[in-house]
């Protein structure tokens, strides 16, 4: 991983932060989502702090060529961004699938 990968992944977490910041934002003005889907939004900062933290470890392994490490950290990273797209993909679905019910009704998100 040569340091422009690395600066890339460091321009993903920024982004990925905004997106999470957008969709938040989005989702408050809309006023009809569940505070659990808005706590699940909350989580996904949790989880790129997590990812940010791991990935000074994984500039740490590479300086100290550790590539085993570096192979583990790699794959954490990606592990987690995977749960923030699979969670964020199931929300949007059902976010999608209740777009028919009217603004008074009760919507059942989970």
């Amino acid at each position: 991983m040569t340091n422009s990968m690395v600066d890339r992944l460091f321009l993903s977490f920024s982004e990925l932060e905004q997106a999470i910041n957008g969709a938040k934002a989005t989702l408050s003005a809309k006023g009809t989502i569940p505070d659990d889907i808005m706590k699940r939004l909350s989580s996904y900062d949790e989880i790129l702090a997590k990812q940010k933290s791991l990935a000074g470890d994984l500039c740490d392994s590479m300086q100290k060529e550790n590539w085993d490490e570096v192979n583990r950290l790699v794959s954490l990273i990606n592990g987690l961004s995977a749960m923030i797209r699979d969670d964020a993909r199931a929300i949007l679905s059902a976010l999608a699938l209740n777009t028919d019910h009217k603004e008074e009704e009760d919507i059942n998100f989970c």
